[in-house]
């Protein structure tokens, strides 16, 4: 993975590099220049729309068994910063987010679950948004290359979110654990006792229909929300265009971006996206690179201040890491061998991995396994 990030990151780079060349730079420089205030705006839109997608995540948690909105909206710029910034992927961040979460309280199971249900809740608000814009794509524009290439890859994303929500759900867990079960022998895998408390979370969480139905409401205003970048940046380099058509490249955009995962930052898809959207609006190439250009600003403006945040995290949670490291594992593996020892009735477990067998195992708690699910991610 890390091998196909880093040629994936190549070829994007040599792309936007051959994009900015061919369109002359001093061409997009000006068009840059001719935003003025409306580079600033698109940060503070970003911003805005950073802590509104924490308030997202914020709403999937039962009241009074999460983390603070302020806890949510920290992390969620932690993840926004990895993500965009760091080759993981885009979803490298919402892990650490997960992990990180455990630290403010939160139950590991909890964390872990949460992150799913708001990548999933996300996941589909995006969907939703990305038809929105091929709709009124087609109305605008009718039949074309651009259309039907955005229907084939809606066709193949529905699919594949649906797979994504299964495996979250109980076929879901009997499939992973039935994987570690075999892959781990005859001493069975030690992360067993972990995915029964994520998967015990993740259907409390996705029980709650109130919740998830508000986090994506959040998120799909959240979405429509983002249009104002792209609106305010071509209107303020003088190119006057609807919020409609605004909403269209926008979610069109957002979807290059999505399909390039694999590339830090769509590096090269969001430019070729870009321009290819804003010819059926009349938008010149010079144009829309530079609007490429004031978004990879708002990207640094967002994400150089959040990894530094996150290094600040990691740096207070070291001490209590180092000091508790001991005995959160060893609470870890009481939990799991308790899970362990229900399965095969009063036989004790044998040692293994340098471990005794607990003799007194406690009983494992859908709210009292921080440590095992911490060490497992």
């Amino acid at each position: 993975m890390k091998r196909l990030t880093t040629l994936a990151s190549i070829v994007g780079l040599g792309t936007a590099l051959a994009l900015f060349l061919s369109s002359g730079v001093s061409d997009v420089t000006a068009a840059v220049v001719s935003a003025g205030w409306g580079t600033l705006a698109v940060v503070l839109a970003r911003f805005a729309a950073v802590a509104w997608a924490g308030l997202g995540w914020y709403a999937v948690f039962p009241r009074g068994a999460g983390p603070t909105l302020r806890d949510c909206i920290s992390l969620r710029f932690v993840r926004e910063g990895i993500n965009t910034l760091l080759p993981v992927a885009q979803v490298g961040g919402d892990l650490i987010g997960a992990r990180l979460l455990t630290r403010s309280g939160t139950p590991g199971g909890m964390a872990g679950a949460s992150m799913f249900v708001d990548l999933m809740t996300q996941a589909v608000t995006q969907l939703v948004f990305t038809i929105a814009g091929l709709l009124l794509l087609m109305q605008i524009t009718g039949d074309g290359p651009m259309v039907r290439t955005v229907a084939g890859g809606v066709l193949i994303a529905i699919p594949a979110l649906a797979a994504f929500y299964v495996i979250q759900r109980r076929s879901g867990h009997r499939l992973i654990e039935a994987a570690l079960s075999r892959f781990a022998a005859g001493r069975e895998w030690r992360a067993l006792g972990a995915i029964d408390v994520l998967f015990e979370n993740l259907r409390r969480l996705y029980g709650n229909r109130a919740r998830v139905g508000a986090a994506l409401l959040i998120h799909l205003l959240g979405w429509v929300a983002g249009t104002v970048e792209v609106w305010i940046a071509l209107n303020a380099m003088g190119y006057s265009i609807s919020f409609l058509d605004a909403l269209v490249i926008e979610s069109l955009a957002q979807a290059v971006r999505g399909a390039a995962f694999v590339v830090p930052g769509a590096i090269g898809a969001q430019e070729g996206g870009l321009i290819a959207l804003g010819a059926l609006f009349g938008i010149p190439v010079e144009a829309a690179l530079a609007l490429s250009l004031v978004k990879r600003v708002a990207d640094l403006a967002v994400g150089l201040p959040s990894l530094a945040l996150w290094n600040l995290m990691e740096r207070k949670g070291a001490a209590p890491a180092e000091t508790g490291g001991t005995e959160t594992v060893r609470e870890g593996l009481g939990a799991i061998r308790a899970r362990l020892g229900r399965r095969s009735g009063a036989t004790p477990l044998a040692p293994a991995y340098g471990f005794s067998a607990a003799r007194n195992p406690a009983p494992l708690s859908s709210d009292n396994e921080a440590g095992a699910l911490q060490k497992c991610a």
